[in-house]
């Protein structure tokens, strides 16, 4: 299988987010350079998040997943 090539934050530049549901709830993961949200735990269901906004764990930073930068 090849490695996903992954977005990173325009801030930090790291390449791990979360997404989060009506409930508050967080999902961890990548957003590939094709613009494809990923769940980090490939048995997870996006169902129910918000794909809009991604929220990055290693700072405070959160956006639309157009804005993050290629490597």
């Amino acid at each position: 299988m090849k490695p996903v090539r992954k977005l990173l934050c325009p801030q930090c530049e790291v390449g791990v987010f979360c997404v989060m549901n009506q409930h508050g709830e967080r999902l961890p993961v990548y957003v590939s350079k094709e613009g494809e949200i990923i769940p980090k735990d490939a048995s997870s269901s996006l169902d129910g998040y918000d794909l809009t906004e991604v929220y990055c764990l290693g700072c405070s930073w959160h956006g639309s997943p157009k804005r993050l930068h290629r490597h």
